[in-house]
C-alpha cells in the first residue's frame, strides 16, 4: 500500500472512532459529532498555520481528541491533581488507540512511535514538531472554545486561562492568535491577560 494510501485510510479510521461521539456540537451544518468537529479543526488550523506539516504531525493532530468522551473529567477527583491525572490517561489512550489504527494500515514502529510522542506532548518547547502540534491545540481552543469558557468563568479565571495558554506556545503561535476574530469581551479578557 502507498504512503499516501494508508495515510487516507487511517485518517478514515480516525474520523470513523470520533464519528461515534454521543456528544453533538451545533455547526452551520446541523448537529455534528464533537470529537470529529474538533478532528476537523485541527487538520484545517494545522494546515493553515504549517502547510507543509508531515505526515506524522498532521495524524497527530487529527488523532489529538480522539474518543476522548470515553475517559470522561467526572471519573477523576474534581481538583488540580484530578484533573492533571486526568489528561495524562487521556493522552496515553489517545496515543496507544492511534497506534493500534497506524499497524492495522502497515505504518512501521518507527512512524507509529513518533505520532505516540507527539500525542502524549512529549519535549514542549524542546521539540519542534510537539510545539507546532501545541500551538494548533490552542490556535483552535482560542478560535472555537474560548467564547464557551466566557460564559462559564469570572474574569480572573478566563485571565488565568489565557496565560496558561500563552505560555505554551511559540512566537508564531502568538502572532497566529492575535490574527484570530474575537467577541469583544474575549478581546478585552486577552489584552488584559497580555498586559
Amino acid at each position: 500500500m502507498s504512503t499516501s494510501d494508508k495515510f487516507e485510510q487511517v485518517i478514515g479510521l480516525i474520523d470513523a472512532q470520533n464519528n461515534q461521539d454521543p456528544n453533538l456540537e451545533n455547526t452551520a451544518n446541523g448537529a455534528q459529532p464533537k470529537e470529529l468537529l474538533y478532528a476537523q479543526r485541527m487538520t484545517e488550523k494545522l494546515l493553515q498555520f504549517e502547510p507543509n506539516a508531515s505526515e506524522q504531525v498532521q495524524i497527530a493532530a487529527r488523532a489529538q481528541h480522539i474518543c476522548r468522551w470515553k475517559i470522561a473529567r467526572d471519573t477523576y477527583p474534581m481538583d488540580r491533581v484530578g484533573y492533571l491525572k486526568w489528561r495524562q490517561d487521556l493522552k496515553k489512550f489517545h496515543a496507544d488507540l492511534t497506534a493500534s489504527l497506524l499497524q492495522q494500515v502497515g505504518y512501521d514502529a518507527d512512524f507509529i512511535a513518533r505520532v505516540s510522542f507527539l500525542i502524549e506532548k512529549k519535549l514542549l518547547k524542546k521539540d519542534a514538531e510537539t510545539q507546532l502540534l501545541e500551538d494548533v491545540i490552542c490556535l483552535v481552543f482560542l478560535e472555537y472554545y474560548f467564547e464557551e469558557f466566557i460564559h462559564k468563568h469570572d474574569d480572573d479565571k478566563l485571565i488565568d486561562i489565557v496565560k496558561k495558554t500563552w505560555a505554551k506556545m511559540s512566537e508564531s503561535g502568538h502572532e497566529a492568535a492575535l490574527q484570530l476574530s474575537y467577541s469583544e469581551k474575549a478581546l478585552a479578557i486577552i489584552q488584559k491577560a497580555l498586559a
